[in-house]
């Protein structure tokens, strides 16, 4: 689950720092054009520019920030039989799936999870964690490592920043209509924007980038089952089980920050319409 929440944390500070950036620089002016009636066509574009922005942005920064995040250790040269054995089965199984070697680390915490990130699937981070390490035997481990390599092989990264984009849009677009709507009926603002755009696009930003989530959410649920088949044909579906039902047996909750949950493999206890992981239970009756 790590790797939603963090792309989705970073590209809601990214989309309002770029929101911020053009109000300043004035460039939203551009959308008024007749001083009264909002350009929609402009509207449009400018809402593009800060949705695709935002999402790519967090796409090219995804590995960087994951790796400071979660403090992870990159294995640069390995210093331990499991260094070694981690090196080695990633590298293998990246070869099966026709991707570039990724970069592999381990980071502290007690929960057994993982997770991959990168933009670009020769140029990714598969990263798990000590718990999952010490939970966990070489089959079960190897079929999580085949989970992640499975996502990046299905470039869900690049699927989930476009899907990510087309949500920005809607967002930007529909809540500077909201907010230009009641600027000018209940305020009656007739030239150019007052306090009350702002402050109602904001409070309408937030709001439909809540209700764009469950749809981000909803994709990546679906895209858990494809990794999971993925990581089925990798290494055999009754290892990919066992280490399901491993990590049915010891789930509490992801040992992480609130922004990370979303790309880990343990999804936690988090209400289903935000979840970025069906519940174990049904993708261990899915693989059967």
């Amino acid at each position: 689950m790590l790797r939603i929440l963090l792309f989705v944390g970073t590209n809601i500070a990214i989309i309002a720092l770029l929101s911020l950036t053009f109000s300043l620089f004035g460039i939203q002016g551009l959308l008024a054009q007749n001083g009264v009636d909002l350009n929609l066509n402009a509207l449009m574009v400018y809402s593009a520019v800060i949705g695709f922005s935002g999402a790519f942005i967090s796409l090219l920064i995804s590995k960087w920030m994951a790796k400071r995040s979660m403090r992870v250790h990159v294995i640069e040269q390995a210093t331990d039989s499991t260094e070694t054995w981690l090196l080695n089965t990633v590298s293998r199984l990246a070869k099966q799936s026709n991707i570039g070697m990724p970069e592999v680390g381990i980071f502290q915490s007690h929960s057994p999870n993982a997770f991959a990130t990168g933009w670009n699937r020769n140029n990714a981070l598969v990263a798990v964690s000590t718990g999952l390490l010490e939970s966990m035997n070489k089959d079960e481990v190897e079929a999580v490592l085949a989970h992640e390599v499975a996502h990046v092989a299905n470039g869900d990264m690049v699927t989930m920043t476009l899907l990510q984009g087309v949500m920005n849009t809607f967002v930007v677009f529909l809540s500077r209509i909201i907010g230009h709507t009641v600027d000018r009926v209940i305020f009656k603002v007739e030239r150019g924007h007052g306090p009350a755009f702002w402050i109602v696009s904001i409070i309408a930003e937030l709001i439909l980038g809540v209700l764009a989530m469950t749809i981000t959410m909803w994709f990546s649920r679906h895209r858990e089952y494809r990794a999971d088949a993925g990581a089925a044909k990798l290494v055999g579906k009754h290892k990919m089980r066992a280490a399901l039902m491993r990590l049915q047996a010891s789930q509490t909750g992801p040992d992480m920050p609130d922004e990370m949950a979303a790309f880990a493999i343990n999804a936690g206890k988090i209400h289903k319409l935000f979840a970025s992981h069906p519940p174990l239970s049904e993708r261990i009756k899915a693989l059967e």
